[in-house]
């Protein structure tokens, strides 16, 4: 019988081009550094740096962009059988990252028309989400049909076959046609995910709990199928929430802020890997909380997220 991969993703994969010249608006930056980017694909290169077994279904453009994100996803051990190579011209989303200093940090999208919207309902494969033990699901791919669409139908075959899915809310407005569409599909996977992982900000997008506390908002989703809900305070910390009722306080590690984009990523990729290799949600967070500073600290995303000694390092220092 196959070995079981620990967890795949569905979702976007892109590229990030980040400023050379930080401490100043993009306006004055001449040169940019190339980069896999996109959430659920940073996630599982930040997985796969940890040493998890994981996967990636997406849609790549026909060119030397999508080439660079499978040779990537290769060099760094991110199964690629299930990336598909777009057919009909579609290019790979773009973002540009300006860093005018540390705390002041914004990203320039270019998101018409891209590949991994485009990814469709027959790309998603049963077998590949039956054979693996966590599927992860990312806000973003809901925005537009047919990638909507491939994503409601993995997470089907997920419930279908018991695979635990976690929903990483990954809220990216220039992808949305509306916020109240937001809040419809981003509450529809929610209720049916394990593990709702999401800032603050992404949260309140879901119109019903915006004038709830982080525990009524976790309670809420406990009356459906979740067990187990994050929400992230950025500087602030984390909060986390159990079906049986516990509460759990992570608090964010001091870091050298070179860029404050990347942490979202970093973050849940080192919590899923505590949580895969069943670690306790007070771990989870401290996992989680270590592999944001580190990248943070660093002009990348995806080539900054950490191995498991530099994250337990860290730790062990904050301890």
């Amino acid at each position: 019988m196959t070995k079981k991969k620990q967890i795949i993703a569905i979702g976007r994969a892109a590229i990030d081009l980040n400023a050379n010249e930080i401490n100043r608006p993009m306006e004055e930056t001449s040169t940019f550094t190339k980069y896999v980017g996109g959430s659920p694909a940073n996630i599982m290169i930040g997985t796969a740096k940890l040493g998890l077994d994981v996967g990636m279904i997406a849609n790549v453009s026909d060119d030397q962009h999508g080439r660079f994100i499978t040779n990537y996803f290769e060099k760094v051990g991110v199964d690629t059988s299930q990336i598909h190579v777009d057919e009909n011209g579609h290019k790979i989303g773009l973002t540009f990252t300006e860093i005018k200093s540390p705390k002041e940090s914004s990203i320039l999208m270019y998101r018409e028309e891209v590949a991994d919207l485009y990814l469709a309902p027959e790309h998603v494969d049963e077998s590949y989400i039956k054979n693996s033990e966590y599927l992860l699901i990312s806000g973003t791919a809901l925005a537009k049909s047919p990638s909507r669409e491939a994503v409601l139908k993995a997470l089907q075959l997920a419930k279908k076959h018991n695979v635990k899915v976690i929903f990483e809310l990954d809220y990216r407005p220039y992808s949305w046609a509306s916020e109240e569409e937001t809040s419809i599909y981003s509450e529809l996977v929610a209720k049916q995910a394990d593990v709702v992982i999401g800032t603050r900000d992404e949260f309140d997008m879901v119109e019903r709990y915006k004038p709830l506390t982080d525990k009524e908002i976790s309670e809420l989703l406990f009356e459906a199928t979740p067990n187990l809900v994050v929400i992230k305070h950025g500087v602030q910390g984390s909060n986390a929430f159990d079906k049986d009722g516990n509460t759990y306080e992570g608090k964010a590690f001091k870091a050298n802020v070179v860029k404050t984009f990347g942490a979202g990523d970093s973050y849940a990729a080192a919590f899923i890997y505590a949580l895969v290799q069943g670690k306790s949600v007070e771990e989870a967070l401290k996992y989680g909380a270590a592999s944001a500073a580190i990248v943070v600290s660093s002009h990348s995303s995806s080539e900054a997220m950490p191995t498991v000694e530099k994250i337990e390092n860290l730790i062990k220092e904050h301890s």
